[in-house]
């Protein structure tokens, strides 16, 4: 077993502030993009982030849940390895928690701002769950 697997699937990214999500348009071009990240408490092998329904990686990930996911700095720039992983967007009960992990880890800009940026422009805030991809 390796180091990784004992942490869980997403230890690299749990610290992390920010991550840069890596989506694939239809043609296969990797389109990378900074989002931030709330890991599950005690479970490592599941994260969130959030995006609103008509951004680009909203739409690119409607047709290809593959993503590559590394952390990174506020701007995107990658800080270690990227690791493969799938994007599945939440709805009902899973939504509401998910975006609670991430008021709680960023309380200003996901409990308040963002939220309220969302609604004043009539976007739907969509939250989406990262899980390891499946075993071939």
């Amino acid at each position: 077993m390796t180091r990784q697997q004992e942490a869980g699937y997403f230890a690299p990214m749990s610290k992390a502030k920010y991550i840069q999500l890596t989506t694939f348009r239809r043609d296969g071009t990797p389109v990378a993009t900074p989002v931030h990240i709330a890991a599950e408490p005690g479970v490592a092998d599941v994260a969130f982030f959030r995006t609103w329904d008509t951004t680009g990686k909203a739409k690119r990930l409607r047709h290809t849940a593959a993503v590559l996911v590394a952390p990174s700095t506020s701007r995107g720039r990658a800080l270690g390895p990227a690791i493969r992983a799938e994007a599945h967007l939440l709805d009902g009960a899973a939504s509401r928690h998910a975006a609670r992990l991430l008021a709680s880890k960023h309380p200003i800009l996901h409990g308040r701002l963002i939220p309220w940026y969302h609604r004043r422009r009539g976007w739907v805030t969509q939250q989406y769950r990262l899980d390891p991809p499946p075993r071939a």
